[in-house]
């Protein structure tokens, strides 16, 4: 794995690939790889002993040609102002992959949640709210969560929205818990298309996901709900991870038990289930049939890939392969479902929760379910038929191949103005 590699250089790179095979003019494929706005702005915030601490924040509004910007809020040490401008970017594409209407966007604070009390953050999402409003709303730009923030921290933003704008706008904010106007299936729902994803490429392949040994790199929401589906399915799960260790088992294990044992105890690592704890970059090139990589992006660069057994990878996490990974996998012929199909499911919810906010109308887990299968569905196979028609490297390209088009007919449809 590598820190070094700019996640912004990397979701350009993938953009000029996938452009190569379009006729797109120099100026509209520089405006398609460059974020419209980004705000950076410094909170004030009262800590529990009356001091005053400054963070800073970012928020990302990448491209809006398909409709409003749309993306996660992230707390974690490691946000950067790239980094929001790289998945604010991806989240355009995403959203055009799978064909819902929305533009991308993308915001986080460089913190560790960990080290705060409970009013403290409530203090801080309160002030970053203050900030967003002038940029947010029902028809500008809804965020949602990220890594380390959840329904508790959507809904302080919504509370704090309303509040100032003197309204009612459940849809200002997506991920929301359900009594404040979230969505059935919404927590399920990335690990739900990453599974769905995977069971259409593994059938794509003429193979049966039910055969298939599993190994799954973090262990969050996104993670253990994708170990938990895809052993629904009847696959294998062998081995998964977080940021304290991995464990393997050869003959596999309960994959919900694992993630009681991680509840309890703060890490898989010491599940009595497992024959033996393994590190991340073990995880990551054992010999299994999927891996699923679910935690932060760049965890396999071109040197780890060189080492991967995996015959198929869906990618939970966003941006988890670079570039360099990306073009020694496809030289070893490992198919790579691309994160802005696989994990678009926490996307695609978010569309239905936001269009049931708008419609005050609600729907069950079992319509909210049926939707994205036919969603992430009909996008897989989009995906193949541009893969076959262009005779493409690989499903990423493809997948950029149709989500940049998407963008591009609607940019030109709408005309540049002024």
């Amino acid at each position: 794995m590598t820190g070094e590699t700019n996640p912004f250089e990397s979701l350009q790179e993938q953009i000029d690939d996938a452009a190569a095979h379009l006729d797109i003019s120099e100026g509209i494929q520089t405006r398609l790889k460059n974020p419209e706005r980004v705000l950076e702005t410094n909170l004030s915030v009262e800590m529990d002993d009356g001091s005053i601490e400054v963070f800073r924040a970012y928020r990302s509004q990448f491209n809006g040609d398909r409709g409003p910007y749309k993306g996660g809020i992230r707390y974690h040490p490691g946000v950067n102002r790239d980094e929001v401008k790289a998945l604010s970017g991806w989240m355009v594409y995403k959203c055009a992959t799978v064909g819902i209407p929305y533009g991308g966007g993308k915001g986080g604070i460089p913190i560790d949640p960990n080290e705060y009390s409970e009013s403290e953050l409530e203090r801080l999402t309160r002030s970053f709210a203050k900030e967003l409003r002038p940029l947010i709303g029902e028809d500008r730009d809804i965020p949602a969560p990220d890594v380390n923030t959840g329904q508790r921290e959507m809904n302080w933003i919504k509370d704090t929205y309303e509040t100032l704008e003197n309204t009612t706008a459940p849809g200002v904010i997506t991920g929301k818990d359900i009594s404040s106007g979230g969505s059935a299936g919404r927590v399920e729902a990335t690990g739900r298309s990453t599974v769905i994803a995977a069971r259409e490429a593994f059938e794509y392949l003429d193979r049966d996901i039910s055969d298939a040994t599993v190994a799954v790199q973090g262990y969050g929401n996104a993670g253990w709900i994708t170990a938990k589906l895809v052993a629904e399915l009847g696959a294998t799960v062998v081995a998964v991870s977080d940021s304290s260790g991995g464990i393997y088992s050869e003959d596999g294990f309960d994959p919900v038990a694992a993630k009681d044992h991680k509840r309890e105890t703060g890490s898989v690592v010491g599940f009595p289930q497992a024959d033996e704890e393994i590190s991340n970059d073990d995880l990551l090139t054992l010999d299994v049939d999927l891996l699923v990589p679910a935690a932060l992006e760049n965890a396999i660069d071109g040197d780890l890939a060189e080492e991967v057994s995996a015959d198929l990878i869906s990618e939970a996490a966003n941006g988890p392969l670079t570039p360099e990974a990306d073009d020694v996998l496809t030289e070893k012929d490992v198919t790579v479902v691309p994160d802005i199909l696989a994990n678009a499911g926490g996307v695609t919810v978010s569309y239905f929760e936001w269009v049931q906010n708008r419609q005050r109308f609600y729907w069950s887990e079992e319509k909210v379910n049926d939707e994205l299968e036919g969603i992430i569905v009909d996008a897989f196979d989009d995906l193949t038929t541009a893969f076959e028609t262009h005779d493409l490297p690989n499903f990423r390209t493809a997948a950029y191949v149709v989500a940049i088009q998407r963008v591009l007919d609607a940019y030109e449809q709408s005309g540049n103005w002024p």
